[in-house]
C-alpha cells in the first residue's frame, strides 16, 4: 500500500476541487498515482452526476466578455464556495465563456450546445462536475448588442470570484459615467430599461394591487386615480433603470445622468449568483 500523505491529498484536492475523503480514497486505490487517481475520481463522479441533479447550486461566479459588438454574461453555478474559488472551476468558466463567444450564443440552450473543443459545453460541464464531485451548471446566459460596453463584476466576498455581474451597452464617449451606471445597476437591480418595456400584464397587476391598498386605507374614490398613478410611478422607479434615482446622487434620475453625459443606454444585463 502506497504511503499517501496529507500533502498529496491536499495537492490533488486543490487541483481537482474534489472532496477530502474521495480524494484520499482515490489516491489509495491508485497506489499514489495522480493520473490514475484522477481517472478514478472522474468515473466515480460520472456515476454521481445523476444523484446530484436535485441539489441546489447557490454558489458560483459570473463572467463577462465582449466580441464584435456583443457583450456576453454568464453565471456558472456550483454547490459550495470551496469549489467556486477553485482554479479548476474558474478555468472551466473561462472555457465556457470562450465557447459562448465563439458560438455567438445568446440563450442558455445555444450556449450548452456550443462546441468546447471535442465536446459540447453541456458535456464539458458534466465531465468537470464528475471530477469536482459537485453539481455544476451553466444557469444563465445573456448577450447584449451595442456600440460600446461597460462591464462591472462585483465581489461580494474578497475571497471568492465575482458574484454580481453587469454589462451595459451604450452609445456615446463617456466611459466613466457608463461604468458608474453599471455599478448602479449591480446595486439597484432594475428589471427593464424603460417603463415602456414593463409588460402590460405586470403593470395591470401592480395597478390592481396599489388600488386595493389605497381603498383599504380609506382613500376617497375621487382621489384614487391620482393616488394610484403616483404609486405606479414609485413602482417604475424600482423596476425601470431610466426612472431610478442615481445611486451616486439621488437628486438625479438615471435618465438625467445619461442625458448630461451624452449617452444612450442601448441595453443591459445583470446576474447575481444564486438569485
Amino acid at each position: 500500500m502506497a504511503n499517501i500523505s496529507l500533502e498529496d491529498v491536499k495537492k490533488l484536492r486543490e487541483l481537482l476541487g474534489t472532496g477530502m475523503v474521495d480524494t484520499k480514497n482515490a489516491l489509495v486505490e491508485a497506489g499514489g498515482d495522480v493520473e490514475k487517481a484522477t481517472e478514478i475520481l472522474r468515473l466515480k463522479g460520472a456515476k454521481g452526476n445523476a444523484k446530484r441533479a436535485d441539489r441546489s447550486t447557490s454558489e458560483g461566479l459570473v463572467h463577462a466578455a465582449e466580441d464584435s459588438g456583443v457583450a456576453y454574461l454568464i453565471e456558472l453555478a456550483c454547490e459550495t464556495d470551496f469549489v467556486a474559488k477553485n482554479d479548476k472551476f474558474i478555468s472551466l468558466a473561462d472555457t465556457v465563456m470562450k465557447a459562448v463567444v465563439q458560438a455567438k450564443a445568446g440563450t442558455l440552450d445555444e450556449a450548452l450546445a456550443a462546441s468546447a473543443g471535442s465536446a459540447s459545453v453541456a458535456d464539458l460541464i458534466n465531465d468537470e462536475a464528475a471530477i469536482i464531485g459537485e453539481k455544476v451548471e451553466l444557469r444563465r446566459v445573456a448577450a447584449v448588442s451595442g456600440d460600446s460596453f461597460a462591464v462591472y463584476l462585483h465581489r461580494t466576498n474578497k475571497d471568492l470570484p465575482p458574484q454580481v455581474g453587469v454589462v451595459v451597452a451604450y452609445q456615446g464617449s463617456d466611459a466613466d459615467t457608463a461604468r458608474s451606471i453599471a455599478q448602479h445597476i449591480s446595486f439597484a437591480d432594475p428589471q427593464y430599461l424603460t417603463r415602456d418595456e414593463v409588460p402590460a400584464d405586470v403593470v395591470d397587476k401592480e395597478r390592481a394591487i396599489v388600488e386595493e391598498i389605497s381603498r383599504n386605507e380609506g382613500k376617497p374614490d375621487a382621489a384614487l386615480p391620482k393616488i394610484v398613478e403616483g404609486r405606479l410611478g414609485a413602482f417604475f422607479k424600482q423596476v425601470a433603470l431610466l426612472d431610478q434615482e442615481y445611486a451616486r446622487d439621488n437628486k438625479l434620475t438615471i435618465s438625467q445622468v445619461v442625458d448630461q453625459a451624452g449617452l444612450t443606454i442601448q441595453g443591459f444585463a445583470r446576474f447575481k449568483v444564486g438569485a
